[in-house]
């Protein structure tokens, strides 16, 4: 992921649908993209509004011709494009309700697809999109940045390589004090869509960041839940969805989970804290001291292990670095390495020359997306019925390479 190359012989093209006005994730996006140069943006659908959306892509850098007034125009145009002009792939930074539409039509176009969570607010959309990518066979990625920090990374192989021994407990809070910047007769925020049902869907805290702290859960432990139950709460006035919650998760090797979100918690700003208990060993990771990981056992000193390109982790950890210890790296760079591993694998799907051999990708595919959907539909179920507990039922997923 650190090295440029371009062994397409170019850049790849990007195309970004959302991200104009106010939103910032877009332009996120568009940095974490472009940070190791091997992506460029070229063409964009930046609002729902066509006079807006066009006059956003000066502020991107677009031509104007390619920017373009709604997302099905940017996919028709660009499809009719030459092969050596067009986008390789478009990222969708829109509100939820507009993900499957896009999407959908991003995939019966061919384009490679990076879209943000969750992939959509009702399960049998999850599901469609999945088996229609899984017929493009293109590469469509779900923005779980945090999966590209480093030492999340060295977490998850020391997990694998069982040295911690067998799970028996994890421990995922994903706190936020949002709600409070929504006070009666003020303007809204710019993220005030994501407490209106229509665009949101049917929940709030659970879809924006409980979906986040679900993935974190499995792509660390590798755990498969086997039951959830989940209280959900809606604390703010002015809410309509809910803003905080409990989840219980029990897996299929009786390990068990809890998940805590708020955004209702007045000063937190995006802690996330994931604990890890072995039969050897426990692990901590904090998204406040994200290149840090800590690991105890008893009676041993404490073991800290800190993000550094130059100690000898594996390499799939250190090809998640970039700079020396000491030179702090943060989101940008997480979200980068996602990008990365995605465009690995849209140059494999590119070179019929390559090993074209199905591999675990690295970064969050769509199958991902699809449970953090189910995630969502079994808490909502669980909390309808009182905190019922609700068995896991989800058939395993593909979706492409």
């Amino acid at each position: 992921m650190t090295s440029v190359n371009h062994p397409l012989g170019r850049r790849l093209r990007m195309a970004l649908i959302g991200g104009g006005n106010q939103g910032f994730i877009g332009r996120v996006h568009v940095m974490a993209a472009a940070l190791d140069g091997r992506a460029e943006l070229v063409a964009g659908a930046f609002s729902s509004d066509p006079t807006r959306s066009r006059g956003a892509a000066a502020e991107f850098g677009v031509s104007a011709d390619r920017g373009y007034g709604s997302a099905d125009e940017l996919m028709s145009a660009e499809s009719r494009l030459p092969a050596d002009q067009r986008a390789d792939f478009v990222t969708i930074a829109t509100p939820n309700h507009t993900h499957f539409e896009i999407a959908r039509g991003a995939l019966g176009s061919g384009f490679h697809i990076v879209c943000e969570k969750p992939l959509t607010n009702e399960l049998d959309q999850a599901l469609t999109l999945a088996r229609l990518a899984d017929r493009v066979g293109n590469v469509f990625a779900v923005a779980h940045g945090y999966s590209g920090y480093p030492m999340v990374r060295q977490a998850r192989e020391m997990i694998a390589a069982g040295e911690l021994g067998r799970i028996l407990a994890v421990r995922v809070a994903y706190i936020q004090g949002g709600a409070w910047r929504q006070q009666a007769g003020q303007p809204p925020s710019r993220a005030a869509w994501k407490t209106d049902p229509a665009q949101a869907g049917p929940a709030g805290t659970l879809a924006d960041i409980g979906v986040h702290a679900f993935h974190l859960l499995r792509y660390v432990t590798g755990l498969r839940p086997r039951e959830i139950c989940a209280t959900l709460a809606r604390f703010h006035p002015l809410r309509t969805l809910d803003d905080y919650g409990h989840v219980i998760l029990r897996s299929v090797d009786d390990a068990l989970a809890t998940i805590t979100v708020s955004q209702a918690t007045h000063g937190r700003l995006n802690d996330i804290r994931l604990e890890v208990d072995g039969t050897r060993g426990s692990l901590t990771w904090k998204h406040a001291n994200h290149e840090r990981l800590v690991v105890r056992r008893h009676g041993q000193p404490v073991q800290v292990y800190e993000r550094n390109q130059r100690i000898a982790y594996s390499d799939t950890v250190r090809a998640a670095c970039r700079l020396p210890g000491g030179h702090p790296e943060g989101l940008l760079e997480a979200l980068a390495n996602l990008y990365g591993d995605a465009f690995d694998a849209m140059v494999r799907r590119a070179d019929r020359s390559a090993d074209q051999t199905p591999r675990q990708p690295l970064y969050p595919t769509i199958a991902d997306g699809v449970e953090g959907v189910y995630f969502v539909h079994l808490c909502l179920a669980s909390h309808a019925e009182r905190s019922a507990w609700k068995p896991w039922e989800l058939a395993t997923v593909r979706g492409g390479p």
